[in-house]
């Protein structure tokens, strides 16, 4: 009988886990869940660009980080909470600007592989990786150290 309670006990613990984590992670803004998915595709389209057997399924990834970064393009980032006035302004319209940068880069992506160009299109992967990396610098909040 004790050995049930406690196997039970263990089971709901395990269970209910899951909830817990993701209650650490509730600050989670609509702008962080959209570029979440840009970069879940991203990892995946940066593996496979040069592999044109994979070439579908690099069209499909684009397609999300593309539709993403549209949806991303109507938030602002919380760093822009930090700025009043015109420099908020500035601050909002370079990153709006910055993300049109990028989804005309992911279509000039596409249009590579769809041409059968993978090495032309891990090139602009390259480019679009160094870009996101210096735009994070610029627009994305530093994350506090635990």
């Amino acid at each position: 009988m004790k050995i049930r309670v406690l196997l039970f006990a263990l089971i709901s613990a395990l269970a209910l886990a899951p909830a817990g984590l993701r209650a650490a992670d509730d600050d989670q803004t609509e702008l962080g869940a959209k570029m979440e998915k840009v970069g879940g595709a991203w990892r995946r389209i940066k593996t496979q660009i040069s592999d044109a057997s994979k070439n579908e399924d690099t069209l499909a990834k684009l397609a999300v980080v593309k539709e993403n970064l549209v949806a991303a393009g109507k938030f602002e980032p919380d760093l822009a909470k930090t700025k009043s006035g015109a420099e908020k302004e500035k601050f909002v319209a370079d990153f709006r600007a910055k993300l049109k940068e990028e989804i005309e880069k992911v279509d000039k992506i596409t249009a590579a592989v769809k041409a059968g160009k993978n090495e032309e299109a891990a090139k602009l992967v390259g480019v679009v990786d160094q870009d996101q990396k210096d735009a994070h610098k610029q627009f994305k909040k530093a994350k506090k150290k635990q």
